[in-house]
């Protein structure tokens, strides 16, 4: 029996699949609820391994739906007894006052698990992530930006980085205070966090000593914790202090052809489909409309019944169906449908959905419970098992892809694997 080292809510589903992958690779054994579970499967997880996640929706949210989505997470994974809390958050801070807003997550962590100052860490160096004096950097096709001039984030359509310092970024969030802490002061990192005025502080990291630091900072600090960060912190949490678990799998039995569904408009997606185009595969813009469905899916199965991968993209998605509903609500109902008729058939074993906010609501709608991860071929490439009553959906294997994740054949890399 395990006792339980550290808990995370994740604010989207690609992100909570990073955090348990990044404890994982240190030993630590986990379990990943894709809903708020109930307080005997929870506890029975806390039983049992090192980390329990909750995958959540909160980066798309409103600060009013971010309270009935957040809060209620929080106080589960505080009654499991984890000396730290982790709000799991994108490792480009991407927030804003009125959707996703990490100034409410401050205000509801003081609240819920600890009303000391909350360490913040969006760094994650082997993803090209770097905070440096405050200030955030994103890489994007080898090219190191400042957070407000990479051209993804820079200009994203919900929530669009114009501030690269962390510290003013996440303030415009919030009327607490909050501060940041540099590289220099690192020295007495511990005593920094203990005796900060500021209701939260940012945190800085260029190489993984520097999340090594930040977690063994945390790790010194009186539980319960409540910090807030990306795969960087779980990172440097873990590694601070290893566990027992086995090694990661790096391959799977499963081969033959590979469904990508995608809700995410990044360039990098744009050129992943791009690239599966080139190499022969059946590439469609994502059906909304009831018709173009059902087409969409019959075109999809026959192509992949003969052996040919697909992607559906939404880039070039037609919404003038959409009417009142939100359009992420259709791409991610058109994208479950095309995933679920794919899996009944025994079509496709293999799947691949691209954006977060669509990987969250996917997962739910088919009806998965839980996810473990599957194998770990390379980077940070994870495939999934999940866990679901459907046994056409238990027996599929996912990647959950954010926008801007992986080389531009990676959907092809993804098909080579064990083929």
């Amino acid at each position: 029996m395990s006792e339980i080292r550290a808990a995370f809510y994740g604010d989207d589903f690609t992100g909570s699949v990073d955090a348990l992958l990044q404890f994982a690779r240190r030993g630590w054994s986990g379990r990943l609820f894709t809903t708020l579970p109930t307080a005997g499967a929870l506890r029975a997880a806390a039983e049992a391994v090192d980390v329990v996640g909750i995958a959540g929706i909160a980066r798309s949210l409103s600060p009013e739906q971010m309270d009935a989505e957040v809060i209620p997470a929080l106080q589960a994974l505080v009654s499991t007894g984890a000396p730290i809390v982790q709000y799991k958050a994108c490792s480009t801070a991407d927030s804003a006052p009125e959707i996703g807003s990490l100034g409410r997550v401050i205000e509801i962590g003081r609240d819920v698990v600890a009303s000391r100052p909350v360490p913040m860490l969006f760094a994650q160096p082997d993803f090209g992530r770097y905070t440096l004096f405050g200030t955030h950097f994103a890489s994007e096709n080898g090219i190191v930006h400042r957070l407000d001039r990479q051209p993804t984030m820079s200009t994203h359509p919900s929530t669009p980085m114009t501030e690269a310092d962390l510290a003013v970024h996440i303030g415009r969030q919030t009327s607490l205070p909050v501060g940041a802490v540099p590289l220099t002061a690192y020295d007495s990192l511990t005593e920094r966090l203990r005796g900060a005025d500021e209701a939260a502080v940012v945190l800085d990291a260029v190489s993984d000593d520097d999340l090594l630091t930040v977690g063994a900072a945390l790790h010194d600090l009186p539980a319960p914790v409540f910090a807030i960060g990306s795969g960087g912190l779980s990172h440097g949490l873990a590694v601070a202090s290893p566990g027992a678990a086995s090694a990661v799998p790096t391959a799977t039995p499963a081969a033959g052809p590979v469904l990508v569904v995608s809700g995410s408009r990044s360039p990098q997606t744009r050129r992943q489909a791009e690239a599966a185009a080139v190499a022969g595969w059946l590439v469609r813009p994502l059906p909304l409309a009831a018709d173009d469905l059902a087409d969409a899916t019959e075109a999809a199965l026959g192509a992949l019944t003969s052996g040919r991968s697909v992607v559906f993209t939404s880039a070039d998605a037609d919404t003038s169906s959409v009417g009142d509903r939100s359009v992420l609500e259709e791409i991610a109902e058109a994208a479950g449908a095309l995933v679920l008729a794919a899996a009944r058939a025994g079509a496709a074993r293999r799947v691949i959905v691209c954006g977060g906010d669509t990987s969250s609501r996917i997962t739910r709608l088919l009806g998965i419970e839980a996810l473990s991860i599957a194998a770990n071929p390379w980077g940070n490439v994870v495939l999934l098992r999940p866990h679901a009553a459907d046994a056409d959906v238990g027996a599929l294997e996912l990647l959950l892809k954010g926008g801007q994740v992986g080389a531009d054949t990676l959907f092809l890399d993804v098909a080579a694997l064990d083929a």
